[in-house]
């Protein structure tokens, strides 16, 4: 059966659910089973939304997702509702971000209303995820993120909370915000080393919060190394530490020559990520400013 196929039998049942939407809102209509036509109505939609999907009409797929969630919530059917809210985010996520985003509020709305706080904080992480790559609104991604890591921590899901405060600190450092990525990096990271599991990943938190520190200025840095190393013993054996203190070193010196060998040394070992590699480019630049005033 081709998509044009798929498409007229949706359409079809798009017709027959508004006819039974209108015959359940006239007078012998509600006297006479008015919610079983709704309920009724809402499956044709569904089943013409899920016709729509298959053709690959996703705006009409998701069109048709919602008018079954309006009716839902007539019915005063709130799970239902967000469901179907949640099926026409999904839908619009191919063809109209800022619908499915309007469509996956809604359904947080109702989540949170119900006191679901761990599906809603899921929600807002989808919402995120489509600021970061189809909108492109880094602001709005980080304000998602944070409002999944609150509903998380007040459901004690410490680690769903942390996995979402970690975008948000990697964020704030590009946006030089590094204080508020600096305070995440140093939470999340002092959880870790207090877990057997989660031990190994503490040096990398502390690593770059470390990082931010330097952005900011190199005795803020030289003293949170000292901290961490207080803190956490393990992290002073760690080449994250070692790094950081031939950076250190070479910063004092203001010699770029140094800075470059240690991180390329680093690379050669651990791959350096796009973050780290904006990090320490932007330290090395303060290094090159600050020989460049003293000539």
């Amino acid at each position: 059966m081709d998509n044009s196929g798929k498409e007229k039998e949706a359409t079809a049942l798009m017709a027959e659910a508004e006819k039974k939407m209108k015959s359940s809102q006239s007078f012998f209509g509600a006297l006479f089973g008015g919610s079983s036509k709704m309920e009724e109505a809402c499956d044709l939609y569904v089943r013409a939304a899920n016709m729509y999907k298959m053709a690959k009409n996703w705006c009409a797929a998701g069109n048709a997702f919602s008018q079954a969630a309006h009716l839902h919530l007539q019915m005063q059917s709130k799970h239902d509702a967000a469901t179907n809210f949640i099926d026409a985010g999904n839908a619009f996520k191919k063809a109209d971000p800022q619908e499915a985003i309007n469509c996956l509020n809604r359904a947080i709305e109702i989540y949170t209303d119900m006191g679901r706080f761990t599906i809603a904080a899921k929600h807002h992480i989808t919402i995120a995820e489509i600021y970061e790559t189809e909108l492109v609104d880094i602001d709005k991604a980080i304000a998602h993120y944070e409002q999944a890591a609150d509903y998380y921590k007040g459901e004690e899901s410490t680690s769903s909370a942390n996995k979402c405060l970690l975008k948000v600190a990697t964020y704030a450092a590009q946006l030089e915000q590094y204080q508020k990525a600096i305070e995440i990096y140093e939470q999340v990271g002092t959880h870790a080393m207090d877990s057997t599991l989660l031990k190994y990943s503490a040096k990398d938190h502390f690593f770059k919060a470390a990082l931010c520190h330097f952005c900011v200025d190199m005795l803020n840095a030289k003293l949170a190394v000292q901290k961490y190393e207080e803190m956490f013993p393990a992290f002073s054996d760690s080449r994250e530490c070692k790094l950081l203190k031939k950076l250190l070193d070479a910063y004092e010196e203001q010699n770029v020559d140094a800075y470059t060998d240690s991180v390329k040394e680093f690379d050669t070992i651990s791959r350096l990520d796009q973050w780290l590699t904006t990090m320490l480019l932007r330290i090395k630049k303060t290094i090159q400013d600050d020989e460049n005033d003293l000539r």
